[in-house]
């Protein structure tokens, strides 16, 4: 007679394990997308810290740095698609992680539509189109896209990444060539006051404007979405997050340098762009050229975060975070694919709606407010990382800890201090609209919602 065998099935399916270090860095560098950072951050950093720029976008690359060594540590303590929700569940609790949630799909939402509505302004020189069209038309685009197996998608990223990092490469050589000016004045900056004044570089004007050249780097941090897709996740999630944010920082840094040393006056710099300088350095047919990169970079850029949000909305729907139709609907598969494609098209569809008919580039001061939250809470989780059973779970371990986690810590809070109090105070409303929703809904229902779980790791 045969034994007879129980079998356990998943409740929920489980995303395909198909990405190794190449594709994820390339997924996560896209997500960063430098080259987006490059043309559309970056000016307004350069317009506020001047010649400082190159300054202040590597002590946000410093305390990136120090984020990133965060993600690392508690992404393979909980690798999850969850993300930062699910890292921060794990350290400091339900609550501590649905608030998380909530701070982090309010990015989810609002950035993709934000960084898309740019893309008409770069193709100006080739053909007039509407703003709000153009980004809405990009926003659907890359979420359709996004529905597409992870890679596929990795390919068509890697492909978009090679153009646009071409394009900042061009800016950076022509920058250099061109160059008007001593390389002292990056170390020894001042600020000009668009009016042929200059004023001196300070630490409260670096500190002002700290979330902002955080925010050049962000996108780092979705390697932590992609580790129920990464082959071997506890070795290769570290290395995707350094390996990413290392070449951001060469593609964002050094062609910013460059329009330092080459631009015809510092005061270009306030009132600049980079497709301007271009047009100094060659002409009006090669900065339309330079304005087609940057329209590929946006597009990539809205591609990658389409696909990483879809796994996070996925994720939380796993954790039954929603009422359970809800539930069985975000965690849906596609049957060819296996991508999570209700998901993807549950929170890109409504940014495209936003890029449409709302005016939400206003929206930038808040989400860098946000970041600087989230980013928070996640350094607070990486010092309670090494307590109790996680003390010898398994998972990358960082160095200097815990000056890192502390460091990070002040830093951030430094930087909260410094903004706008309107910034602060949507923040505080996101905060408290969660609040309401777990202390009525999830927390009544402990054993039955928001169960948030870490799927298990492959078998060698």
């Amino acid at each position: 007679m045969l034994d007879q065998v129980t079998v356990t099935q998943p409740t929920t399916p489980s995303l395909p394990r198909v990405l190794g270090l190449f594709g994820a860095v390339m997924l996560t560098l896209s997500c960063i997308t430098p080259t987006s950072s490059l043309f559309i951050i970056v000016p307004e950093v350069l317009a506020g810290q001047g010649s400082g720029a190159v300054i202040a976008l590597v002590a946000g690359l410093v305390v990136s740095a120090g984020i990133a060594f965060c993600y690392a540590e508690l992404g393979t303590l909980a690798p999850s698609s969850g993300g930062e929700y699910a890292m921060v569940t794990a350290v400091l609790g339900r609550f501590a992680g649905w608030i998380t949630f909530g701070l982090s799909a309010s990015l989810l939402v609002v950035i993709p539509p934000i960084i898309a509505l740019g893309t008409a302004d770069y193709l100006a020189d080739l053909f007039a189109v509407d703003r709000s069209l153009a980004g809405a038309v990009v926003m659907l685009l890359a979420t359709l896209l996004a529905v597409l197996d992870v890679r596929s998608n990795a390919f068509i990223t890697g492909v978009f990444l090679a153009i646009e990092i071409v394009a900042a490469a061009v800016v950076a050589g022509l920058g250099l060539l061109n160059s008007q000016r001593d390389a002292s004045v990056l170390v020894s900056p001042v600020v000009p006051d668009g009016q042929g004044g200059l004023s001196a570089f300070s630490l409260a004007i670096l500190m002002a404007g700290l979330t902002v050249t955080m925010f050049s780097f962000n996108g780092f941090g979705s390697a932590v979405y992609l580790t129920e897709e990464i082959k071997d996740p506890r070795r290769d999630v570290p290395r995707t997050v350094f390996w990413a944010l290392g070449l951001a920082a060469v593609v964002i840094i050094v062609p910013t340098a460059a329009a330092v040393l080459g631009v015809g006056s510092l005061d270009d710099l306030v009132n600049g762009t980079f497709p301007d300088y271009v047009r100094q350095w060659t002409s009006p047919g090669f900065a339309a050229v330079i304005n087609l990169g940057i329209a590929i970079a946006i597009l990539n850029a809205v591609l990658v975060m389409a696909l990483q949000n879809g796994r996070v909305i996925f994720a939380s729907g796993r954790d039954r975070a929603w009422p359970e139709p809800v539930n069985r609907a975000l965690t849906r598969l596609h049957p060819k694919w296996g991508s999570p494609w209700v998901s993807t098209l549950a929170v890109g569809l409504p940014g495209a709606l936003m890029a449409a008919l709302f005016d939400i580039e206003g929206l930038l001061g808040v989400t860098s407010v946000i970041l600087t939250l989230v980013s928070l809470v996640i350094a607070v989780a990486a010092l309670r990382a090494r307590s109790g059973a996680r003390r010898t779970a398994a998972a990358w371990r960082m160095p200097l800890w815990p000056v890192v986690p502390v460091a990070v810590i002040a830093a951030l809070v430094y930087a909260l201090a410094e903004q706008a109090v309107a910034d602060l105070v949507v923040a505080g409303v996101i905060v408290a609209v969660c609040t309401v929703y777990y202390a009525f809904y999830l927390r009544p229902r402990t054993a039955s919602r928001w169960v948030v779980t870490t799927p298990e790791d492959p078998v060698p």
